[in-house]
This record gives structure tokens, C-alpha cells and sequence, in this order.
């Protein structure tokens, strides 16, 4: 979605430059009878709007490109109107609730995290969400990924579910506590990580379970998001709704409580879409967190040598 920074355009935090926006209306005007998804790529490809790991922009770019058609600054574009189809159910038998899990932590441990790579796993996951989640199941947007955390005690139960996903482009007390600059942020926003989505499924009641899992992920998170992105990243995020959760599990695993959201959604750009505003978290993955976020020209990703537990 298309953001003004300082009056201007921006795509995924960086500044559209006139030159860029030009190339953009000529490329979507000159071949306008590509789909979108086509043009995304196309225009992604120009202008080397990529991820760490070399990918595309594609599903970004394809929102921005709609989003500026909406507001009429491509009107050639012709956009496919959404095809009606029978709607699927939004889950089936394979996430029914099970029998409850209760007990002492020591009886799960140890505890695994899956990170999932199956179309069955992909599934499951999604239904869980969907159906056990108050906030349901929404397609991320960016980068993510996606873990089960199981335990690894015979029968090896599925516990819980976790959702990371690319940072928030904005957060005023985030970016407050970070003390980055407009340039630096741009720069290294993709080492800020956003826990998107934490599930302990509903008949699953282990006290402290949850901090665990928060412990556990912020020592396996950095280096599967390397291995996926090549962005190493220094700080994990998360936002908790406070009229539902005190995030006492947070706080627990030392994370750190920075504000409050402005009550928008993070793809409200038009101060138009009130919600419940949200307690923010942060969470260091490195020690020297604030000075690689701030410094502008570095690019070098974080050492793997100085694990979260360094931090506490």
C-alpha cells in the first residue's frame, strides 16, 4: 500500500523517487494488458525492489499497484473483477479440539519447534488460526514464517502455534525506543521481525508454557529467518490487546513493553480504520541491537555468536 513519507510516495518504507513513479506509469500504461501479477513482477524486476534473499517484492508490489489504481493514478490498469465461488469451509475435522493437556511443564519437556514446509502442516496451521485465534487467519503480508511447537515426550502433542512475519513499517513508540533515523529505518527495518500470531490451542493448560516457547523461539527464530531471507534479524516485535491479555507471558521471557499503538491498522493509511489500541513489545536478539538498527550503512548481518539469552 502506497504511504507518504515527508509528502511523498513510499513502498515498504523506502521513498518512491518521481523518476521510479514515472517508470512505474509507463511500464503499467505500455503494457497494460499483462495481468497485475505479471506487472508487479515486471516493475519489481526494474527497480530492484527485493528482499535479503534476492525474491521478488511481487505480493507487495502487486497491492501497491492496486492501491494506486484506487486512488487514480493508473487508470489504464484493468483490474480483474474477483470471480464468485462457493465459499470452502473454513475448517474441517483435522482441527477438532482434542482431549485436554494438563500438568506440570516438566511433563511436555522438552519442547520442539517446527518450522513448517508442508502443504498438510500449511493447513492444519491455517485452520488452527482460523478457527482458535480471535483474530482468524489472514494471508501475511511480506516475509513469515510458520512453526507447530510440539512436545517431544511420547505421544508428542501438538501445543501451540507461532506466526512470524516482516515489522510493522511504523510504530512511533518502536521506532522511539529504537531512536533510528527516517534513512535507517528504511534501511534495516527488515532486522525488526513481527510475532504476528502466538496460539497455545485451547484444551492445552501448562502453566508457563508459553514464556518457554517465547524463550526457545527467540534463540531458533534468528537463524531459520537467516536461512530464509538472509536478513539476520536483532529485534522481534508483537502487539497485545489489552482489553483481552495482560501479556504477563512476555514479560515473563523479558521482553520489553514500549507504548501504545496509535489504534489503526497496520495497513490504514488513511487514519480511517479505528481499532483497540495495542501494548507493544520488543524483544533484543542481540546485543548491540540499537547500534545496528540506527547505523544506516550497515549491511553486514548480525553475528550468530551472541544468542538471546546474552541479552537478559
Amino acid at each position: 500500500m502506497p504511504v507518504t513519507i515527508g509528502g511523498g510516495l513510499a513502498f515498504c518504507g523506502r521513498e518512491v523517487k518521481p523518476e521510479e513513479l514515472d517508470l512505474i506509469r509507463q511500464i503499467t500504461r505500455d503494457f497494460s494488458t499483462l495481468s497485475l501479477t505479471e506487472l508487479a513482477s515486471t516493475v519489481c524486476e526494474l527497480l530492484e525492489w527485493r528482499r535479503p534473499n534476492g525474491g521478488l517484492k511481487s505480493r507487495e508490489c502487486f497491492f501497491f499497484l492496486q492501491a494506486l489504481h484506487g486512488r487514480g493514478w493508473l487508470p489504464w490498469l484493468k483490474l480483474q473483477p474477483k470471480k464468485l465461488r462457493p465459499r470452502a469451509a473454513v475448517w474441517d475435522q483435522i482441527s477438532d479440539a482434542q482431549p485436554p493437556l494438563t500438568g506440570p511443564i516438566g511433563d511436555y519437556l522438552p519442547v520442539q519447534l517446527q518450522l513448517l514446509d508442508s502443504v498438510d502442516d500449511r493447513r492444519l496451521f491455517r485452520q488452527y488460526i482460523q478457527r482458535y485465534h480471535y483474530l482468524g487467519y489472514k494471508v501475511p503480508y511480506g516475509a513469515q514464517l510458520r512453526y507447530f511447537v510440539r512436545s517431544l515426550r511420547p505421544p508428542c502433542p501438538l501445543l501451540a502455534c507461532l506466526l512470524f512475519t516482516s515489522a510493522a513499517w511504523k510504530m512511533a513508540p518502536r521506532d522511539a525506543c529504537i531512536g533510528w533515523s527516517q534513512t535507517a529505518r528504511q534501511a534495516n527495518l527488515p532486522l525488526v521481525v513481527n510475532h504476528s500470531r502466538f496460539l497455545i490451542l485451547p484444551w492445552v493448560r501448562v502453566p508457563n508454557l508459553a514464556s518457554h516457547i517465547l524463550s526457545l523461539a527467540a534463540r531458533q527464530l534468528p537463524r531459520d529467518w537467516m536461512a530464509a531471507y538472509r536478513a539476520h534479524p536483532v529485534l522481534l516485535e508483537t502487539l497485545v490487546d489489552g482489553t483481552r491479555y495482560h501479556g504477563g507471558c512476555y514479560r515473563a521471557a523479558n521482553w520489553i513493553e514500549a507504548g501504545l499503538t496509535q489504534g489503526r491498522g497496520r495497513m490504514d493509511r488513511d487514519r480511517n480504520a479505528p481499532v483497540v489500541r495495542k501494548h507493544i513489545f520488543l524483544f533484543p536478539l542481540h546485543r548491540h541491537w540499537r547500534e545496528r538498527l540506527c547505523d544506516p550503512s550497515r549491511s553486514v548481518p548480525a553475528n550468530l555468536d551472541e544468542p538471546a539469552e546474552n541479552l537478559r
